[in-house]
């Protein structure tokens, strides 16, 4: 995970609330953006991608 390359979405509003991502060898990493040095949540591709299609879905609904 040390040479990572993080990135937020280009939808973030920069205000400091927002999660990482970075590809890994077998998945996807998601880290906090204001606790860097915190915990990282590994997910594989499909679980990724799984995710993503239902937030572009509206699944898990704001709030």
């Amino acid at each position: 995970m040390g040479r990572a390359q993080w990135f937020t979405s280009s939808h973030s509003s920069g205000n400091g609330e927002c999660v990482e991502v970075a590809d890994a060898e077998d998945g996807v990493l998601t880290r906090d953006s204001k606790q860097r040095s915190g915990p990282v949540l590994v997910s594989r591709s499909e679980g990724w991608q799984a995710f993503v299609a239902g937030v572009v879905r509206g699944d898990f609904g704001k709030g």
